[in-house]
């Protein structure tokens, strides 16, 4: 390829995870299996290093991939969070619950429900689908609880004080029993992650205060290092809400981010923030949003699925949110993706009402070639910009043997260079 086309040849991701306590070892084993899929649809050379441990903070695999026409090398910085989460969903239940059920309670009383409902019915069902879980599982102990304690008062005889024991007693054995229950529903997960996530979205002090700050300075170092052709700061599911604040947290710390260096993208996907955004004291967040929407040294990509619960379909996640910034707006652009694309018939048969699996589909090899594939945006040779812009036209411009034709996608390269600003 012609050196005026600057087809991708370094790239550094650095990705923030959504809320989950699998962390840094359980995404790598995710991304090596699905890097082997990947490379049966696209016949490419190409190696995945180890994962390196480099701190508290980080961990990082490298990536070499190339085709017959080209060859990108990808650090892959991945943001570590599971020692909080898992450090939060260890905590008694004692202190979980309430906490949780404040939540509930904050998000009726507020209309906070109500609006997330009015933006998207179908996360709004989802919000409530755990939080009813939750009180299911507790209303399922205090009736094992009150069954015992009936039947000791009735059939046994005993003392009143002996079968409000017993009945404490049931009650904590079946809350219990459920526990393995209720983690394979995701219920702790879940209901601890949206307390912090809410008080994060108000400005108050969090857990994710800390990884932020240590990311937005892995950023600022990239780009003042410059050794890539593009950095994407990569944000899916509850990291939709945190890769923001890293980027307009990095801006602050250099105000020349973006006007300088490799381009700078950001890359929600699946992304739930509006669902914390929406509470009408969100107003730190919405401010993280309102800065990218005017930020034109920034491009912000914000990939959403119909298929996909978990997220916000077919909603503009500025205007969407009560954010309105007038003609300044230049963010985020839309790439709108459908998972029926990308995966077999036989697959997404078995896997459509799977609705956590469907969600990590942003960040799994497709079955067959598609106008969106997370480890080309990755891997491959085409700038981020270029696939958001034209999906189809660039997936068509590879060859069966994943040669990339000059011709066909210089078009909206170029244009992908002008919008970030080279």
């Amino acid at each position: 390829m012609r050196d005026g086309l600057a087809a991708i040849r370094r790239r550094h991701v650095i990705y923030v995870e959504g809320y989950d306590p699998q962390g840094a070892e359980g995404y790598y084993g995710l991304f090596e299996r699905a890097f082997k899929r990947f490379l049966k649809i696209w016949p490419l050379k190409a190696k995945l290093g180890p994962l390196e441990l480099d701190s508290q903070e980080f961990a990082h695999w490298d990536i070499d991939a190339a085709g017959p026409s080209w060859q990108v090398a990808t650090r892959y910085d991945f943001l570590r969070q599971e020692h909080i989460i898992r450090a939060n969903m260890a905590q008694p239940l004692l202190r979980q619950i309430p906490r949780a059920l404040g939540w509930a309670l904050d998000y009726l009383v507020t209309g906070a429900l109500f609006r997330v409902l009015r933006a998207s019915w179908e996360f709004g069902a989802a919000l409530i689908h755990f939080q009813m879980l939750l009180l299911w599982w507790l209303a399922l102990a205090a009736a094992g609880g009150w069954l015992a304690a009936y039947a000791a008062a009735h059939y046994l005889g005993l003392p009143g004080v002996a079968d409000i024991l017993i009945g404490l007693v049931a009650a904590l054995a079946v809350f219990l029993a459920l526990r393995p229950l209720a983690n394979r529903l995701f219920v702790i997960q879940i209901n601890s992650h949206w307390p912090y996530l809410c008080a994060f979205a108000r400005g108050e002090a969090t857990c994710f205060d800390a990884p932020i700050e240590a990311c937005a300075q892995r950023v600022v170092a990239a780009v003042r290092t410059n050794d890539a052709d593009e950095i994407i700061v990569i944000g899916h599911s509850g990291g939709g809400a945190l890769a923001p604040a890293v980027v307009v947290r990095a801006l602050e710390l250099d105000p020349e981010l973006g006007r300088r260096g490799p381009p700078l993208v950001l890359l929600t996907l699946g992304s739930i923030a509006p669902g914390a955004a929406l509470h009408p004291n969100a107003t730190k967040l919405r401010a993280v949003f309102a800065r990218l929407a005017v930020e034109p040294s920034v491009l912000w990509i914000d990939s959403q699925s119909r298929k996909d619960v978990l997220n916000f379909w077919d909603f503009d996640p500025v205007d969407g949110i009560g954010v309105h910034v007038g003609d300044a707006r230049c963010n985020p652009l839309l790439w709108k993706v459908r998972f029926r694309d990308m995966l077999s018939p036989e697959l997404y048969k078995r896997i459509r009402l799977n609705f956590f699996r469907l969600h990590y589909q942003f960040i799994m090899a497709n079955d067959q070639r598609a106008p969106y594939d997370y480890f080309m945006l990755a891997c491959g040779p085409v700038p981020v910009a270029s696939w958001a812009k034209d999906p189809s036209g660039v997936l068509a411009a590879f060859d069966a043997d994943a040669r990339l034709a000059e011709n066909s996608v210089g078009e909206p390269m170029a244009k992908a260079r002008i919008a970030n600003g080279e």
